[in-house]
């Protein structure tokens, strides 16, 4: 794969990532189903190739994919925790929707 075709798969990356954080940001259902879709098939390409060869521009454009990742993460660990609480004061009984926590012996 050439470093412009790479480069041009990570440019698609960063739109779908900017997809997303407008999806959760809209509470956007179908619109976050769309771009997690985009997002596994652009992942399945990429995973293909070596990471050693990248020139510098392609390096730039992983960073930024990771961070805009790691901020929508952050933004949807905020929605969860935010419905989390909204649905605890629903039922009056704190940790109701939490998951379970392992057993311990």
């Amino acid at each position: 794969m050439s470093s412009g075709k790479l480069a041009d798969q990570l440019r698609q990356m960063l739109a779908v990532l900017e997809a997303e954080r407008q999806a959760l940001a809209a509470l956007d259902i179908d619109a976050l189903m769309l771009s997690t879709n985009d997002k596994n098939s652009l992942c399945a390409v990429l995973e293909t190739r070596d990471a050693g060869g990248l020139d510098a521009e392609c390096r730039s454009l992983v960073i930024a994919a990771r961070q805009k990742n790691e901020v929508n993460r952050k933004v949807r660990n905020l929605l969860a925790a935010n419905v989390a609480a909204r649905l605890d004061a629903l039922t009056a009984s704190p940790g109701t929707y939490a998951a379970p926590q392992a057993y311990r012996a």
